[in-house]
């Protein structure tokens, strides 16, 4: 049994996140967090309970940038008293080898991000590809992960004047997040490489290959490839 330490968290390393819960509808909950990385240990703590038979019976529970919603609930208001007592412990890496995502750096603002950051874009691509990212979650496109990972120092912001068409497979970056265009489509991210990955296929087992916590790094490959 683990013990309660200062500041709120327990000897095993389990802490009390600041959570909101808030009813949507009549059996919905959504759950305020204060920011990603507690998003991901709540979410994450979601699916061990669901996985051990712990966690009321749930249709959805679908993760966002700084809440979770939990849909089909049948009471909802229960589990809104009962979740400020929970013990969370941080997200981990899990057991799951990464994803890798080969990646052509030749993306048309490249240039630009190496600007931002202070750098060269050959350091731009040694940073990204030397830096493990994760699925915070998923939306905007079927397959569309937001990936964290990179430090606040390399946060960029959107381009000014957004697109009207960016390639599908184009890797790009945006705030804190790195994602994969799945398709084309409209956008203002900042554009640095792309990719031939098939993110959604309606075929596959899962259809997405990306999902909430999943690992992923990215490869350099040749332009020429």
């Amino acid at each position: 049994m683990s013990t309660r330490a200062p500041g709120g968290r327990t000897s095993a390393g389990r802490s009390r996140l600041p959570l909101r819960p808030l009813p949507v509808g009549d059996h919905g909950l959504l759950v305020e967090l204060d920011d990603d990385t507690a998003v991901e240990a709540f979410h994450a703590e979601l699916l061990r309970r669901a996985a051990a038979g712990t966690l009321p019976a749930v249709r959805e529970i679908v993760p966002a940038a700084r809440t979770v919603l939990l849909d089909g609930l049948a009471d909802p208001g229960r589990l809104a008293a009962e979740l400020p007592g929970w013990d969370i412990p941080p997200a981990t890496a899990g057991d799951r080898p990464a994803v890798e995502i080969p990646v052509r750096y030749d993306g048309p603002d490249l240039a630009d991000v190496a600007a931002l950051w202070d750098t060269t874009p050959e350091d731009v691509v040694r940073i990204h590809s030397g830096t493990e990212f994760h699925v915070a979650f998923c939306g905007f496109a079927p397959g569309f992960g937001y990936l964290t990972g990179l430090p606040e120092r390399h946060h960029v912001p959107r381009r000014a004047t957004p697109r009207t068409k960016v390639p599908v497979g184009s890797v790009a970056l945006a705030g804190p997040y790195t994602g994969v265009y799945p398709r084309s489509s409209p956008g203002g991210w900042q554009l640095i490489g792309t990719s031939d990955v098939d993110l959604w296929d309606p075929d596959r087992e899962p259809a997405a290959l990306f999902s909430p916590g999943t690992r992923v790094r990215f490869i350099p490959v040749s332009t020429e490839s």
